[in-house]
């Protein structure tokens, strides 16, 4: 049986949907349906909005900004069609209104139909679980796993596994945020009881005492040590480049990281599920107690703890928050949407840029030049 070709659509249909709301965009008479897209964008909602019914092949192409691969490989996903021929130039102007009420009343034309990953083509079946899929590309393992995809991910065969690997972002505050909070006040107390003293284990004579007016202090700095933390995490374990002849580390880096970024939107898989969280979080705390006396060390847990916290919940805003123009969550978010689809070598800061500095992995600035 003949396969259907692409549907044709007219500039006067195209407007009017647009003007129910829609936000679909043309680009060499190839149009897409970005609705489902406009909040994710990193550039803002609006400036999406303001493209709607028009030709942004030339936006694709800057100036002031030329858009990856990725992202225009990303903006297949969502094509749904074909300009008619000789309608491409009426896109940009306006459309008789007559046209556009006859458009929008037509009812075999209301339903479009989204293009999702072709499984004839791509290199692993998504029919089934991914986990065990992954180590068998080898080579090509790094670069599919850098082109991202918009569609959810299944990891495993056991319907219970899976569900242990998904992770509401709220979970994460309703788990941490109660602990943080309870060993706030324990080590603030056992501060107030006057014992702590730094360096007592070396001499008594010179041994520094810590006094409960220092926890804030001591907090803060568990936070700074989190976030450098976060930084060397994400850019040496996360980003790690797997050997290609290794099907167990490339099973395990897709585990750890690489599902994220074939799969950056995915709002169940964008912060650490509790279970594993407080096996990584317990091996570090037990760092700290060889580090330092008990109670100081429980204060500089406790701030990095609560910098974790901040760091998953951040995490997920930057993916699926919608920050204002000017703010620095915003330029945070397109920061952050660049290391996805254009600078996955660099642009390690999730919570913070700042350890991009020093360590030389800061995504260039001109890159983010924006439309007015």
């Amino acid at each position: 049986m003949a396969t259907a070709g692409p549907r044709s659509f007219s500039a006067a249909e195209v407007r009017a949907r647009c003007a129910q709301g829609a936000c679909l965009v043309s680009c060499h008479r190839r149009l897409y349906d970005l609705s489902g897209f406009v909040r994710l964008h990193p550039g803002g909602e609006q400036l999406l909005r303001r493209r709607a019914g028009t030709d942004v092949s030339a936006a694709l192409d800057g100036p002031p900004h030329r858009h990856s691969e990725n992202a225009r490989r990303w903006l297949e996903q969502y094509y749904v069609g074909d300009i008619e021929p000789g309608h491409e130039q009426s896109l940009s102007e306006t459309v008789d209104e007559k046209e556009v009420v006859a458009a929008a009343q037509t009812p075999e034309q209301t339903d479009l139909c989204y293009r999702t990953v072709d499984v004839e083509t791509d290199l692993v079946d998504w029919q089934k679980p991914l986990l065990w899929q992954v180590g068998y590309l080898g080579e090509k393992y790094d670069e599919w796993v850098h082109q991202p995809v918009d569609r959810p991910i299944r990891l495993f065969h056991s319907d219970f596994l899976e569900f242990l690997s998904k992770t509401a972002w709220y979970v994460v505050f309703m788990v941490w945020t109660p602990v943080v909070l309870y060993l706030s006040w324990v080590s603030y107390t056992s501060l107030a009881q006057g014992n702590t003293r730094l360096f007592s284990s070396f001499t008594t004579e010179y041994s520094i005492p810590i006094h409960k007016y220092y926890f804030p202090f001591i907090f803060v700095l568990g936070m700074i040590l989190w976030s450098l933390l976060e930084y060397l995490i994400h850019r040496f374990v996360f980003h790690m480049k797997p050997p290609a002849s290794n099907y167990y580390l490339i099973t395990l880096h897709f585990l750890l990281h690489g599902q994220h970024h074939k799969s950056p939107f995915d709002s169940s898989r964008l912060v650490f599920p509790p279970v594993p969280a407080s096996l990584v979080i317990g091996f570090f705390y037990g760092v700290l107690r060889l580090l330092l006396p008990e109670v100081l060390g429980l204060s500089v847990f406790v701030g990095g703890l609560c910098g974790y916290v901040i760091y998953d919940m951040m995490h997920y805003y930057l993916h699926y928050g919608s920050p204002k123009k000017g703010t620095y969550l915003y330029g945070l978010k397109a920061y952050h949407v660049k290391h996805h689809f254009e600078h996955q070598k660099s642009g390690f800061g999730i919570s913070t840029r700042f350890w991009d500095y020093p360590f030389r992995t800061l995504i260039p600035e001109e890159t983010f030049k924006k439309e007015d």
